[in-house]
């Protein structure tokens, strides 16, 4: 996620020694998502008290047959001249839905809203000039309504809700605010990507207006006779972090212009990921969100727009702005199905970057009505009564929604349902996910019960789950997160100690073994396996690649915060020049260091991620932090890709083609002794910068292969062991070598038993037969 200058205690700089801590898997009782009788979401409505009751399915199948029978009896008022009957409704299902039970086809809709006093349902209708508004009605802290005969597409609607009590009771009601429904499965907003117009109906300071809409009359989207998902094992993962619109918004992707930046975009240049050998994409957030949001109102960020999305603003839409066109709405989830059905067609996965730990709507000192400020803030995030500023912080934006509190926690698991069986996902990498785990005052929970229901539900529990396992106010829990022995982890430990090892700082030699290794001392307890290691070097926030070889620290002027935004915690190197420079020798050995740590993400244990565009060594010229830049800058260009092709494009895609054909890298199970060689007997030597290991075949398959890493400034003349009887080494790679010569794809034969590995460089051996 971005990391704005409230939010200095990031991923990198948090680093705390973690013990091994085993999850409690027996007798807890499952938690209560929604209405339950024991739960304690209730609040003062001066003397009004709202106590919600019964889980949300057990609430279902008793009252949806009860309030059906109701809303036929029910109409509106008698001088009511529209066309559209109004009926009671139903509590259920939240959102938009179809009625049943009625002479004429009407639309359901219900919004909860426990402490609230009024809703109206605001509906606007095509070809009508303004909006009607409709007063709800309310059932144990459901808000509902029926319109019968009301078009079953081309509308758009939102709330005004409004309630007793003040600032101080740590609600914000705005009735001046039409809302957007939480439940909306489509949204109606701006139609160009980073560009205003009269649909927002844009005020400074108080932002943009988006609404809510739905679409019952189009078909059923067609997957195909033979679709059917990859189900790739973890195992076999290499995941691509990318970003929607900057994969391909660049005119040199050289796709037409209507497709640059979006869904569709990344269709067309599939070929580029098959190529590279990646088995899954990581979608940067594809929730709606407002890109324009730091244009509000005049501030030092005002000249940014929001490229990374980590500011949903709702839990179902997609991204209308991804798509070539938003109009109907439905071409925007026609076009996001057509992007998941062509990547699964090819092998490729796809997982969704998701956002629940907070929302677009900021703080106390910066708020944005959007949707669940106003309709419930005390429900919806987490309050400090006791505090002027009430709203808590663990996500550095603001606000933190409240993900235990059991009509939040089943929102959140509606909308993880809703994007794996209506998009076909196959996955969600919880941003911030730590603070997923904090009960309703920000303290810390042992078995969070949004965690565990998600662990225990019976579709999401089969797909793939990934934590950041970190958050903002401190919570670190990388190897303690939670996860039933089902989640897996973005490994912050790894990437620090393989960053500082390859760039030569003293003392990590046995932490890298050990990362290399599969991270066991963090991964392997009770069910866990190497593959629950997300092995990372580079992620979208922080340096690429290229600037982690290039630059000493961050250059985030351009952000607007005085350089106050990113990490101060980088554990880079630049070679010996800060930034760009044409000096061959720091060029040539930045070309060494940027294999040297493929070579170790792709020979690690564990499943490996990449970033878009690293594949050509792209800069972001020292910012780490580059979340509001829309332009070159983050694009990825791909002219530059044609550049680095027989470069260390070549390298990279061959090393991942290498792990993917070699069964002794990227195993399912922890390495035993019988498994692995360590060719060291200098581990507590803090000034040896040099480690070497043999992966033993024994029976698997591909042939022994042998690895050594020199971070020392001079060369090491090593003694290679025998290879195993009947083959001989050869060589596949040496990062001190130019291309096309450091990736040799058959092998190099003629290795003596006396190798010389160049400074900063690494070699990676195979044995073949002789």
């Amino acid at each position: 996620m971005k990391k704005c200058s409230a939010c200095l205690n990031d991923s990198v700089a948090l680093h705390p020694a973690e013990s091994e801590r085993k999850v409690a898997r027996k007798g807890v009782q499952p938690p209560r998502l929604g209405i339950g009788k024991t739960t304690s979401v209730h609040a003062k409505m001066g003397t009004k008290r709202t106590h919600f009751r019964q889980s949300f399915e057990a609430y279902t199948a008793r009252r949806t047959v009860e309030w059906r029978a109701k809303s036929s009896l029910r109409t509106g008022s008698e001088t009511n001249t529209n066309p559209v009957r109004v009926l009671e409704g139903t509590p259920v299902p939240l959102g938009p839905s179809l009625a049943k039970g009625t002479g004429t086809p009407g639309i359901n809709f219900a919004l909860v809203a426990p402490n609230a006093s009024q809703v109206k349902l605001c509906i606007f209708e095509e070809n009508k000039e303004g909006s009607d508004e409709y007063e709800m009605n309310q059932t144990d802290g459901v808000w509902h309504l029926c319109m019968e005969g009301l078009a079953l597409s081309g509308v758009q609607y939102g709330y005004r809700v409004s309630g007793e009590g003040g600032w101080d009771t740590g609600l914000r009601w705005d009735k001046d605010k039409i809302l957007f429904d939480p439940y909306a499965p489509l949204l109606s907003g701006r139609a160009k990507f980073g560009v205003r117009d009269d649909v927002e109906e844009f005020v400074e300071g108080r932002g943009s207006r988006f609404l809510g809409t739905y679409d019952f009359t189009a078909p059923a989207f067609d997957w195909g006779e033979n679709y059917k998902r990859p189900n790739r094992a973890w195992k076999d993962l290499v995941i691509y972090e990318t970003n929607v619109r900057g994969f391909t918004a660049s005119p040199t992707s050289g796709i037409p212009e209507d497709r640059r930046g979006t869904y569709l975009g990344v269709v067309d240049k599939i070929p580029h990921l098959v190529e590279m050998g990646i088995t899954a994409v990581e979608l940067l957030p594809v929730f709606e969100y407002d890109e324009m949001e730091f244009k509000r109102r005049p501030n030092p960020r005002d000249h940014m727009v929001n490229t990374w999305g980590y500011s949903h603003i709702s839990f179902f839409a997609p991204m209308s702005r991804y798509a070539s066109t938003s109009t109907p709405a439905v071409n925007v989830s026609d076009e996001f199905k057509t992007m998941v059905k062509q990547l699964h067609l090819n092998g490729i996965e796809v997982i969704l970057d998701v956002v629940y730990n907070h929302t677009a709507e900021g703080g106390d000192d910066d708020p944005y009505v959007l949707s669940m400020r106003g309709i419930d803030n005390k429900m919806y995030y987490m309050v400090d009564l006791n505090s002027y500023v009430q709203l808590l912080n663990f996500s550095g934006c603001g606000n933190t929604v409240n993900a235990n509190n059991p009509v939040v926690a089943q929102l959140i698991i509606d909308s993880l349902r809703h994007w794996v069986e209506e998009y076909h996902v196959d996955g969600f990498r919880f941003d911030l996910a730590t603070a997923l785990c904090r009960g309703e005052q920000g303290e810390p929970l042992t078995v969070p019960p949004l965690i565990r229901a998600i662990s225990k539900d019976p579709i999401l529990s089969k797909v793939k789950l990934i934590a950041e396992p970190w958050d903002c106010g401190g919570y670190y829990l990388v190897g303690g997160f939670p996860n039933w022995d089902i989640w897996a982890e973005w490994n912050g430990i790894y990437r620090d100690d393989v960053r500082r090892f390859l760039k030569g700082d003293r003392g990590f030699k046995a932490a890298f073994a050990t990362r290399i290794a599969g991270s066991a001392d963090l991964y392997n307890v009770n069910q866990r396996k190497p593959y629950h290691s997300i092995n990372f070097v580079i992620a979208h926030d922080g340096f690429t690649l290229w600037d982690l070889v290039s630059y000493n620290e961050k250059h985030n002027e351009s952000n607007g915060e005085d350089g106050r935004d990113g990490s101060n915690d980088n554990f880079s190197w630049n070679c010996g020049v800060e930034g760009e420079t044409e000096d061959a020798a720091v060029l040539d050995l930045r070309q060494k260091q940027v294999r040297n740590y493929t070579v170790a993400l792709l020979m690690s244990n564990g499943t490996p991620m990449l970033l878009m565009g690293d594949e050509y060594l792209q800069t972001r010229y020292g910012n780490n932090n580059y979340y509001g830049h829309d332009g070159p800058l983050t694009h990825f260009d791909w002219d530059m890709l044609e550049q680095e092709r027989q470069g260390y494009f070549r390298f990279v895609s061959l090393m991942i083609k290498f792990r993917r054909d070699h069964p002794l890298i990227g195993r399912s199970e922890f390495l035993t002794d019988e498994d692995i060689t360590w060719h060291e007997d200098r581990w507590d030597d803090e000034d040896s910068t040099f480690l070497a290991f043999t992966l033993h075949d024994n029976g698997h398959g591909g042939g022994d292969l042998y690895c050594a890493f020199n971070v020392h400034d001079f060369a090491i003349d090593i003694p290679i062991p025998p290879a195993p009887v009947g083959t001989s080494w050869h060589r596949i790679v040496d990062t001190s070598l130019p291309s096309p010569r450091d990736f040799c794809v058959e092998g190099r034969p003629g290795i003596e038993r006396l190798y010389t590995v160049a400074p900063h460089s690494c070699l990676l051996l195979r044995a073949q037969l002789a």
